[in-house]
């Protein structure tokens, strides 16, 4: 089993002068959601996620040896104007990522990055962001050591964008990916995301995601202070037993092609997450009237047609309306005729399953 010490740098390899690459790494959305964590970024219960393909962040990191390396040297552009304010979140993740990455404070890093959807669309850009400057990171690290196989390259990838943001190593690698140990899961860690092992069933290969923009704003509790409020939640101990069960379930639906089950099972867990919100001390809800607007909208339009559409919830107020490709064209015009009223601008965006971060330019 691969430990934490596996993924330290051999810190006595040449190191380069200079160089840069360019990553894109897309957001995803989960079916059975990660809620509550233990310490340095363990997530209380496994997860599993549909990996989307438009919705992603492009990030350019150019590197520069320096002589100084008592401390972090970095410039942070986003689309490609300084932002002075998004330093700290990384300033953290190196400090996080430094037992691991020995030779970030011998360079100086340009960061230039930039999302594929806008910034303020209330979409969670932490997951795409941190796996596309992870796979920056690790693409730096393979110029230090070429011999690394490529497995290892993409487990140390997810294992490093976890510790920037949880959900990030969901980001990496896979159409549809698990995190957290899981006994039917092979090859499942805590540590880092892993490919879902399984042959997915036709019904769900290119799975449509619209993103409805019900709320464009930042959200009023921060994920990190909302996993922390699980430590003490009076339901946690049966959401942490509930979330493997229904992981176990959703292997096999989704291994099976059963569509109703993986309805339950995908608008329960959106509704667990927010129960769990709602139900903390303190509490709060992230949902609008809007949210539940569609919500309601979905269920009727289900039940009158039987098109199997349904929705999940991240940690905030827009819903992802989920269904299969082939019913793309009727969800579409639902979505136009009933839905839009419900959206900030009348804003959505249309989003399928992808295949996890690319290389776009090499050093």
């Amino acid at each position: 089993m691969i430990s934490e010490m596996d993924f330290i740098f051999n810190q006595n390899a040449a190191l380069i002068s200079e160089g840069g690459f360019e990553w894109s790494a897309p957001s995803n959305i989960a079916l059975v959601k990660y809620w509550g964590k233990k310490a340095n970024q363990i997530p209380a219960n496994p997860s599993i996620s549909f990996t989307l393909n438009h919705c992603k962040t492009i990030t350019k990191l150019g590197f520069t040896k320096k002589e100084d390396n008592q401390k972090f040297s970095f410039d942070l552009l986003f689309e490609e104007k300084p932002r002075e304010d998004f330093k700290p979140k990384i300033q953290k993740f190196f400090e996080r990522i430094e037992v691991y990455c020995p030779y970030l404070k011998k360079y100086h890093f340009t960061i230039d990055t930039q999302n594929t959807f806008p910034h303020s669309s209330g979409i969670a850009s932490s997951a795409s962001g941190m796996a596309a400057l992870a796979m920056n990171i690790m693409s730096l690290e393979k110029e230090l050591n070429p011999s690394m196989r490529d497995d290892f390259f993409y487990q140390k990838a997810s294992f490093l964008a976890r510790l920037g943001s949880g959900s990030a190593c969901r980001s990496i690698k896979g159409n549809i990916v698990v995190w957290g140990n899981h006994k039917e899961i092979k090859g499942s860690s805590d540590l880092f995301g892993v490919e879902f092992p399984s042959e997915v069933h036709a019904t769900f290969k290119n799975y449509q995601d619209t993103i409805l923009l019900v709320d464009k704003g930042e959200k009023q509790v921060s994920s990190t202070v909302g996993h922390d409020l699980m430590h003490d939640h009076p339901f946690a101990s049966q959401r942490f037993l509930q979330a493997p069960q229904n992981l176990s379930k959703l292997k096999s639906i989704l291994e099976n092609g059963y569509l109703e089950e993986f309805i339950q099972i995908v608008e329960n867990e959106a509704l667990t997450l927010h129960a769990m919100m709602m139900t903390s001390m303190p509490y709060f809800i992230l949902m609008k009237p809007n949210t539940l607007e569609i919500i309601n909208k979905i269920w009727s339009f289900r039940n009158e047609t039987h098109i199997p559409i349904c929705f999940t919830l991240d940690a905030g107020a827009n819903v992802h309306v989920l269904y299969p490709e082939n019913y793309k064209n009727e969800t579409l015009q639902f979505i136009k005729d009933e839905l839009v009223g419900y959206c900030q601008n009348g804003q959505y965006i249309c989003d399928e399953i992808g295949f996890g971060s690319q290389l776009i330019l090499e050093n």
